[in-house]
């Protein structure tokens, strides 16, 4: 499962709602290959699913991601910041073995 903070839930709403987000849409999450820890986080606003996807819910928020990308995100924890090195959402994984000093991207 992958879950949301509260800090994060209030800001996906009204990052959706600034954005015209359609009604039902989601945040979908993943990684792909990059970045200096050899694999990077994906986020985005969607209202398509697609074929293999995981959906979750938490805190009203859903929460979609493809079936590679769960393996490397299961048990991931979506916060929100606004620290030092910038504005944004930040993945607590603790699948990641190494991140790198940004915190977007990470190896296992």
């Amino acid at each position: 499962m992958i879950t949301v903070s509260e800090n994060a839930k209030n800001h996906a709403i009204e990052l959706m709602k600034a954005d015209g987000t359609p009604e039902g849409a989601f945040i979908r999450v993943g990684v792909e290959g990059g970045g200096c820890s050899g694999l990077s986080y994906k986020l985005e606003f969607d209202n398509v699913m697609k074929e293999g996807d995981q959906q979750f819910e938490d805190k009203g928020i859903k929460i979609v991601v493809d079936r590679k990308s769960f393996l490397y995100l299961v048990g991931t924890e979506l916060e929100y910041t606004g620290g030092l090195n910038g504005k944004g959402f930040v993945f607590n994984n603790p699948n990641a073995s190494r991140t790198c000093g940004c915190g977007e991207s990470f190896s296992v």
